[in-house]
Order: structure tokens, then C-alpha cells, then sequence
């Protein structure tokens, strides 16, 4: 009976420890990158001339009258500056 009982304990303490492995495996797959959101907001700004909406980061600017424009090409910035 005693046997018994040790070998129970044991099959759930590998039991646990499989499934604590399995949990690890899975939240690692929800790393920051995968299209889930990582809690990291990104600044869109709009494009004056067309209307797209681009990361500030990566936009092309422009600065007229004291006021920093935002775009997504070259070309829109061309327009703009032949307004």
C-alpha cells in the first residue's frame, strides 16, 4: 500500500512538472513580434497629401511655418512643398 501511495506521489509530481514545462513553452511562443500586441504603442501620423498614416519614426518631415509635416514618400513631400 505504501508503494502505492509513493509511486501516486511521484506520477503527479511528473505530472506537474510536464505541464509547467508545457505553460513555459507556450507563453515563450507569445513573444513580442509574433502580431500580438506587446503593450508598445507606436505614433501614426497623418500624411497632409494623400491621408496615409505612418509611423512618426519612420515618416519622412517637413517643417513649414513653425509646424513639423509628416509623410509617407517622397513624392508627398514633393506636392507638399509645391503647394
Amino acid at each position: 500500500m505504501v508503494r502505492f501511495i509513493l509511486l501516486a506521489i511521484l506520477l503527479i509530481i511528473i505530472a506537474r512538472i510536464f505541464w509547467r514545462m508545457i505553460d513555459a513553452m507556450m507563453e515563450a511562443a507569445r513573444a513580442p513580434g509574433d502580431g500580438r500586441r506587446s503593450g508598445t504603442a507606436v505614433k501614426l501620423v497623418r500624411d497632409p497629401v494623400c491621408g496615409t498614416y505612418v509611423p512618426a519614426r519612420t515618416a519622412l518631415s517637413a517643417t513649414a511655418g513653425g509646424t513639423t509635416h509628416y509623410f509617407c514618400s517622397e513624392e508627398c513631400r514633393v506636392k507638399f512643398a509645391h503647394r
